[in-house]
């Protein structure tokens, strides 16, 4: 870690943690998908406690929901400090990120769906749904709201 990764507070910065979570995320999207995926959303960030210099920092990510090309994965940080073993890892952080896989020339691709098995996974499965809703009519409303005839820019 460089003095780049620390904020004026001494404590990681929140970019360092973003990097951490797409790159955990990536690779679970990936592994789902079977090949490449790319970062298209990160539908949600929250910072719960700040990750000292020096911490360990755990990152865990599941696929939550899959469509035709698209996935939400969801990511949990956890930290601990590096000099107490007995101590509980603290909850850091938690992201929703959207990834969509990739064919060799850039293009979408299928990714296999989810079947949740357990009330926790359908219960995140539930939750994504929702989040995809609101990213859909969010953008729908900006569009309209626009009136630009390229849905989706700037």
């Amino acid at each position: 870690m460089s003095s780049l990764d620390v904020n004026l507070l001494g404590t990681v910065h929140g970019g360092v943690v973003m990097k951490l979570v797409d790159s955990v995320a990536g690779a679970v999207a990936q592994r789902h998908s079977g090949g490449p995926a790319v970062t298209a959303a990160m539908d949600e960030m929250a910072f719960l406690e700040p990750v000292r210099v020096g911490d360990l920092v755990h990152a865990h990510a599941m696929i939550n929901w899959a469509g035709r090309t698209s996935m939400e994965v969801g990511v949990r940080v956890v930290a601990e400090p590096w000099d107490q073993a007995a101590a509980e890892p603290t909850h850091v952080a938690s992201a929703y990120l959207v990834f969509v896989a990739v064919t060799p020339d850039g293009g979408p691709r299928a990714v296999p769906g989810v079947r949740p098995e357990t009330s926790a996974e359908e219960r995140r499965f539930r939750e994504a749904e929702i989040r995809r809703a609101h990213r859909l009519a969010r953008r729908a409303a900006i569009d309209a709201a626009r009136g630009s005839d390229i849905p989706g820019a700037p």
